[in-house]
């Protein structure tokens, strides 16, 4: 089991556990707090869905009509799972709360709505944590903000995410109900509610913004691509590097295409070999490279 899988499946199983008592305690309680976060967490468990679909699909080998993989399928799916994060849960949360503020509703057996945030929490808790462990290993030496924005596969850190947005919810959905216990008006309860939907808006659309680049064709890291730029450059054959363009087709899928200059003379055996030796030296440095496209020609040859 990859660490995306384990960590989607953690996420999986405590918001469905989470979700039911959520459902129930907006039941009992009439919370609009606790209906706003029955809501956020079914949306969670669907998007944990979405992600394992979207996973299973960037697997499926490359075909006539898909010749380098479906590995942007991940990609396609992370974005949809923003878009139903922004709204199916903050959309039905802010209107839920919005229309409590209008016209306010009891808040009753409360202590019901404590003891399951107490209980959403302890999971949300231990699935964050094996979310942030997974995600701290991926990130390498990489600041956490400088591996969220730079970061290859969203899998891990959407449900990272996810889960801190939902403790922060579940933290302002407590708030929201005690204040309301403690002064009788349920306004409280309700304005927490709209607050939960704005958490979850801003987080859906960082999440859209992170993925956004992977869908429409990102390149490789910088230093990936200084690496590839040097690899080529150190062989003597090759008089000019003039581009190296990269694009990732799916978290473990780099496409390359150089673009060089060879010495003149030189024989076309001699073409061949350091193409071949190219190619070879590149994926051994950087497994991720599964393609790479060498495109010969003179730099005056480019710029007409």
């Amino acid at each position: 089991m990859t660490s995306s899988h384990k960590v989607i499946y953690a996420a999986l199983a405590g918001n469905c556990l989470i979700a039911i008592s959520k459902v129930i305690a907006a039941v009992m309680t009439g919370s609009s707090a606790m209906l706003s976060e029955a809501v956020h967490s079914v949306a969670d468990t669907g998007n944990e869905i979405l992600l394992l679909y979207g996973l299973r699909r960037a697997k499926m080998p490359a075909d006539n009509q898909f010749p380098f993989g479906h590995g942007k399928e991940i990609y396609f799916w992370s974005f949809v799972v923003a878009m139903v994060l922004f709204a199916g849960g903050a959309g039905l949360s802010m209107y839920k709360g919005i229309d409590h503020l209008i016209s306010p509703m009891p808040v009753k057996n409360s202590f019901v709505s404590y003891g399951v945030i107490g209980l959403a929490i302890v999971f949300e808790g231990i699935s964050w944590y094996i979310a942030l462990i997974e995600f701290g290993k991926s990130k390498g030496e990489w600041s956490y903000i400088r591996a969220i924005h730079r970061g290859k596969d969203p899998s891990i850190f959407i449900v990272l995410m996810e889960d801190s947005a939902a403790i922060i919810g579940l933290v302002v959905a407590f708030l929201g109900i005690l204040v309301s216990d403690l002064t009788g008006n349920s306004v409280y309860d309700a304005a927490a509610a709209v607050i939960i939907g704005l958490i979850l808006a801003g987080t859906a659309l960082l999440l859209a913004s992170e993925t956004k680049s992977l869908l429409i064709g990102e390149s490789a890291n910088k230093e990936v691509v200084q690496g590839i730029r040097e690899i080529a450059c150190s062989y003597k054959e090759i008089k000019q590097v003039n581009e190296v363009l990269t694009m990732h087709m799916g978290p473990d899928f780099i496409l390359v295409n150089i673009s060089v200059d060879f010495v003149d003379p030189i024989f076309a055996t001699a073409v061949e070999v350091t193409v071949a030796g190219l190619d070879k030296a590149i994926k051994q440095a950087y497994p991720h490279v599964q393609r790479i496209f060498i495109e010969i020609e003179t730099w005056q040859a480019k710029e007409k």
